[in-house]
């Protein structure tokens, strides 16, 4: 008997997310400095009825966290997502890092959905439109809108900002990212055309030259061609509005700073300003010799097309794919260096070993090249190996230039598929989620001595457990170990000089004798004084308290003592209830005592 004491003693239950679990004390106690391996009876979430801690968490999460303490391995539950999990080990106590290897990818998958996530937001993919509060606190006029004292510019800066700069905000932010789109096309075309043959206008001067006999002649001399004097009235048209619509993006912008070290405005400000810049060159450098050079510098405006990103969520997501995936794109570029070194000196020293007179690979550098054109399966045909060395040198570069760029791909490939697939479902996703309420935090215990008793012990209905007796039950309770001491003659006879002597006296003596038998081992002494059935709960005044000044109507109801509670516990005590007046107060307790 005692063994079976002691293996319950050092029992504990824990219901967590009304799912009861059951272990030893010794279990918890392997990883200390936890939220079980402190567990106490004087916690809140302690049960003393029925033995047992409730935690209202997850209990899924739970079997896991159970399962750590007993076999020190720390699995995650496929069915249950990343950040719940880690809420519910910072809960415990315990370290998500403790997670074994072989859950280890399985559970770190939802950082990188989170790190997604939160690129995506960067990239203002979400077409929702912003509060009033939002844009007060993105534009820095958070206090004057509190304020009420908003000027005109504070409230047409953010309406000009959308229509340049978010295309999808409105209908007329439409209309102006059209007009935008249309100018950029016809930059590039323009660009391209005016090197056409058929578009450009030769430049034909008079030559005068004296012939041999002394007589003068002359011929036409075309030194170069200009392109079309369209192009530049369209060039004009086309940076004129480059220029405005740069100008208001930069005065309406909500962050100056942000706004010129964007990458995409860098490219729009420099293909603007080497426009100036030609129409400077050609007017005051154009008889230089090399002036045809610098219009090389005006190649930038082909990066105009990046200003694309902003019109369309695929061009944002397929530079943001080559963000995510430097580190595969560094190392292809180093295997292919690799490789293109490595199968160059080869096929060097392959086609010089045999005779070989149309030898193509007189240097080294002259291998770089072949070997770049084989390894990116390109092969132009210019260069090419004669000899059986080196003809199997070639075979060995073309496989490895197939591996080597193979192997990254993929991975390039699914982070764009990842970063595609969110945007759809955020696209997808309702705009307005439902809001979710605080959680209500429980009432603490009362402490012994207030009004109303110990939460589950004290008046009835009070406390989380409250039932017939406010006792915390509707029914019997298995007994244990605490019930036990609960109803000793000992503590019957303190609890009822206690405070809550009271409330447990008021009851009629039947009625708690049927409720909770263990109460008879104190054997108490009931003597009823008025036969009338009991109508109403009376106020109650101990021994020691004096008559209230108003006397309460009368209401004929029972005046129980109570005596001697048990053989060893040596304590009698005396309640009474209120009568209609003192004077029954006092007859009351004369009769009593």
């Amino acid at each position: 008997m005692n063994l079976i004491n002691m293996d319950s003693e050092n029992r504990v239950v824990l219901n967590v997310g009304g799912i009861r679990h059951e272990t030893y004390k010794a279990t918890l106690k392997k990883i200390p400095a936890t939220r079980l391996s402190r567990l106490t009876e004087a916690l809140a979430n302690y049960d003393p009825i029925l033995n047992e801690y409730f935690f209202d968490r997850h209990p899924g999460v739970f079997a896991q966290v159970l399962n750590y303490y007993r076999t020190g391995k720390l699995h995650y539950p496929t069915d249950v997502c990343g950040p719940l999990f880690e809420e519910e080990l910072e809960f415990w106590g315990l370290d998500s890092n403790q997670v074994e290897p072989c859950c280890w990818m399985t559970y770190t998958q939802h950082r990188d959905t989170q790190e997604t996530l939160a690129v995506l937001d960067r990239l203002d993919l979400d077409t929702e439109k912003p509060s009033e509060e939002e844009l007060a606190r993105k534009f820095g006029f958070e206090e004057d809108y509190y304020k009420g004292t908003i000027s005109w510019w504070q409230e047409m800066k953010p309406r000009i900002w959308s229509l340049f700069d978010e295309p999808y905000s409105s209908n007329a932010a439409k209309t102006i990212g059209v007009v935008s789109v249309f100018f950029i096309c016809i930059s590039i075309l323009s660009f391209c055309l005016k090197t056409h043959p058929d578009m450009r206008v030769p430049i034909v001067r008079n030559v005068t030259v004296r012939t041999a006999n002394g007589t003068a002649g002359w011929f036409l001399d075309k030194t170069q061609t200009n392109a079309h004097i369209a192009f530049f009235y369209i060039e004009c048209v086309c940076n004129a509005w480059f220029t405005f619509e740069i100008l208001v993006r930069f005065i309406s912008s909500p962050n100056k700073c942000e706004f010129i070290k964007s990458s995409v405005n860098i490219i729009d400000y420099i293909a603007t300003l080497s426009f100036y810049i030609d129409l400077v060159l050609q007017r005051f450098a154009s008889h230089l010799e090399n002036a045809d050079i610098l219009e090389f510098f005006s190649i930038i405006r082909i990066m105009r097309l990046f200003k694309l990103t902003r019109h369309s969520s695929g061009l944002k997501i397929l530079i943001q794919t080559f963000r995510a995936s430097a580190k595969e794109l560094t190392l292809l570029v180093f295997f292919l260096v690799l490789g293109i070194v490595i199968f160059a000196s080869l096929v060097y020293y392959a086609e010089r070993i045999q005779p070989n007179p149309h030898n193509d690979f007189n240097s080294i550098p002259l291998g770089l090249w072949w070997a770049l054109v084989t390894m990116t399966t390109v092969g132009y045909g210019d260069m090419a190996p004669k000899t059986y060395i080196g003809m199997f040198v070639g075979a060995l570069c073309a496989l490895a230039g197939v591996l080597t760029i193979a192997l990254p791909v993929p991975v390039i490939v699914s982070n764009f598929a990842m970063y595609y697939s969110h945007t759809q479902a955020r696209a997808k996703l309702p705009k307005k989620r439902r809001r979710v309420l605080p959680v209500e935090q429980p009432r603490p215990p009362r402490l012994p001595g207030a009004p109303g008793g110990v939460s589950g012990c004290g008046t009835p209905g009070s406390g989380p457990h409250s039932g017939p007796m406010g006792s915390g039950g509707t029914g019997p309770r298995r007994m244990n170990n605490k019930t036990k001491d609960l109803v000793s003659p000992k503590s019957v006879a303190q609890l009822f000089t206690g405070p809550l002597g009271a409330s447990i006296v008021a009851m009629s003596p039947r009625t708690m004798l049927d409720l909770n038998p263990a109460l008879a081992m104190g054997k108490p002494n009931f003597q009823p004084r008025f036969p009338t059935p009991l109508a109403a709960t009376p106020p109650v005044v101990s021994a020691g308290d004096t008559a209230p000044s108003v006397a309460p109507p009368v209401i004929p109801v029972p005046s129980i003592a109570v005596s001697t509670l048990g053989k060893d516990s040596g304590i009698s005590t005396s309640t009474t209830t209120a009568t209609t007046n003192s004077g029954n107060l006092e007859t009351s307790k004369k009769a009593f005592l």
